[in-house]
């Protein structure tokens, strides 16, 4: 399997050569980072990358910048997320759930209602168990250098209302590739289809699913309020994303490379939650005069319920089980 692997990212080494991204050897002058990002270019978490490029080159006069392939020109992420580990990808904007597998305490983080809202989200990876969080990464070939908000998912279909799990039942739910997201849908009674964000549009249009849960940024960015118009405002999970580099790439730089691009990584944080939030706005503006029915005020209590068989069935150790009382005793960031 580890050959396999080798083959596979001498293959897309060669094929970010044809891209002209190989000017990323060290012994150049100038390293230009490789940066892969599945969204948009103008999604908020590839404007963050490109700020901190921007910081990255001021900071360094040039020596370091950044080369962002944006909409999945590098592949899906669970794709990615392998191609980085084994260093042909330098930077990763990936969201957690394909990290899951690697790193079991990354699943704590996408456990379902487990966050009151986005400022409590905010104060546990803005502290120390985030940090401890990004740092079981080190030992799966990731460096864990910052989180980006993606917003609070909610279950939308096009075939009913959901405003109980009853409603949910018999659907057949895309879900991310991660156990935790299977066990979710599972216990809320609806049929889990794990695939590829790219995937759901179409899938949706040919009846191969009947819906999925997501932000209101990726709902509307990718059309898919057009193919199912019932979006039920769940707020299930507050999963956030996170940004790596290949472990593989961190230990050839120097210490101050390290350095300014940990304080560049940290610098775009607020940078992308303050897009983030405008990008919320905007695209709940457009879902609504599109004319989609969305339910907002579901019976939440019936929700919270049926999970808990999940948080048994994934919080099993006992750094988990003390993570999540830390998690649950940590107040929200308003009022700290």
């Amino acid at each position: 399997m580890i050959r396999y692997f080798k083959i596979v990212v001498r293959q897309f080494l060669a094929f970010l050569c044809m891209l002209g991204a190989c000017e990323t050897a060290l012994g150049a002058d100038n390293l230009v980072l490789r940066a892969a990002e599945t969204h948009p270019s103008d999604y908020p978490t590839a404007l963050a990358l490109k700020y901190m490029g921007t910081l990255l080159e001021e900071w360094s006069s040039g020596d370091l910048a950044i080369k962002l392939y944006t909409g999945g020109q590098l592949g899906e992420e669970k794709d990615t997320l392998e191609i980085t580990i084994f260093g042909g990808i330098d930077l990763n904007r990936i969201n957690m759930a394909p990290l899951n597998s690697v790193a079991p305490e990354t699943s704590l983080l996408g456990l379902p209602f487990l966050f009151r809202s986005t400022s409590h989200m905010r104060a546990v990876v803005d502290g120390p168990i985030g940090e401890e969080i990004l740092a079981s990464l080190e030992p799966y070939g990731l460096i864990g250098l910052a989180y980006y908000d993606s917003g609070a998912r909610s279950f939308y279909n096009n075939q009913r209302a959901i405003r109980s799990p009853r409603d949910l039942e018999g659907l057949k739910i895309r879900v991310q590739n991660s156990a935790l997201s299977v066990a979710m849908v599972e216990a809320l009674g609806a049929n889990p289809t794990p695939m590829g964000f790219g995937q759901v549009y179409e899938s949706l249009l040919l009846g191969t699913i009947d819906g999925s849960e997501n932000n209101w940024p990726s709902y509307e960015s990718t059309g898919h309020y057009e193919a199912a118009a019932h979006y039920t405002l769940t707020r299930h999970t507050m999963m956030p994303e996170v940004l790596v580099m290949s472990k593989h790439r961190w230990q050839k730089l120097s210490l101050q490379q390290k350095n300014l691009i940990r304080r560049a990584a940290k610098a775009s944080v607020p940078y992308m939650r303050k897009e983030w939030d405008k990008r919320v706005a905007l695209s709940q503006g457009k879902v609504l005069s599109a004319g989609v029915k969305v339910i907002e005020n579901p019976d939440l209590s019936l929700f919270i319920d049926a999970m808990a068989p999940v948080y048994k069935k994934f919080v099993t150790s006992e750094k988990m089980h003390d993570l999540l009382k830390r998690i649950q005793a940590t107040q929200d960031a308003s009022v700290l």
